[in-house]
């Protein structure tokens, strides 16, 4: 029974072992595109994507030597263009209905929740890390076509607030992965490559304004993470 004690406490312990936090900064240049889905009456289609940025604060919490749980807040740049076939935008007496496009420019407070998983050593002072997990996001600013507000071309008089055609908030998931190196004592650099695949349809527009049904419309960044630890 005492050794059953000990080996519980000796578990119990052992993570308290590792335990270190560091925090850092990163900055995240971003390609994001948008990818949409629709039935063929409205076809909806991905036509651009776009350059964006994003950067904020982070923190690694090990739980041991080569496992740490990351969080942090990000302020994040999403988006791109989409294009839809608008019957009603046709002119007066058309059978076919008007290619639109749309330039959706988003930016969200992001909160990731992941796992860094760290190799040993690979190189002096450089080690590789690997990343997975999820996040959660509250858009801050939405801009269509340049603007915070929208004219819709089939009237061009239907003037509603960019705002209103997102929803309010995200998820995605995370996989990533980077290299770490050793500056000093607590100063570290890092560098990577992440990809963020939204899971929730943002659309609060198409459908609930224009009447369309079942689109759907989601974010993906492709981003390169450089970071510097304190």
């Amino acid at each position: 029974m005492k050794k059953i004690l000990l080996t519980v406490a000796a578990l119990a312990v052992a993570p308290a072992a590792f335990a270190q936090v560091e925090i850092g900064l990163k900055v995240s240049p971003s390609i994001v595109y948008l990818r949409p889905d629709s039935p063929g009456a409205t076809s909806f289609t991905s036509e651009k994507a776009k350059l964006s940025f994003g950067g904020g604060i982070f923190m690694d919490y090990f739980f041991g030597e080569n496992y740490a749980f990351n969080t942090g807040l990000f302020l994040t740049g999403k988006g791109g263009t989409i294009a839809y076939n608008d019957r009603a935008a046709a002119p007066a007496g058309g059978t076919t209905g008007v290619r639109v496009e749309q330039k959706i420019a988003m930016q969200y407070l992001e909160l990731p929740l992941t796992v860094k998983l760290f190799t040993n050593e690979v190189a002096p002072d450089t080690r590789v890390y690997f990343q997975v997990g999820g996040s959660v996001a509250v858009p801050v600013q939405v801009r269509i076509n340049g603007d915070k507000y929208y004219t819709d071309p089939y009237d061009n008089k239907n003037q509603t607030k960019a705002g209103k055609h997102i929803f309010d908030i995200d998820a995605n998931i995370i996989g990533g992965a980077g290299v770490e190196y050793q500056l000093g004592q607590s100063t570290k650099l890092l560098a990577g490559l992440s990809y963020h695949h939204g899971l929730v349809d943002f659309d609060r527009y198409f459908e609930r304004t224009r009447g369309f049904s079942d689109v759907n419309i989601k974010n993906s960044v492709f981003a390169l993470d450089l970071g510097l630890k304190f």
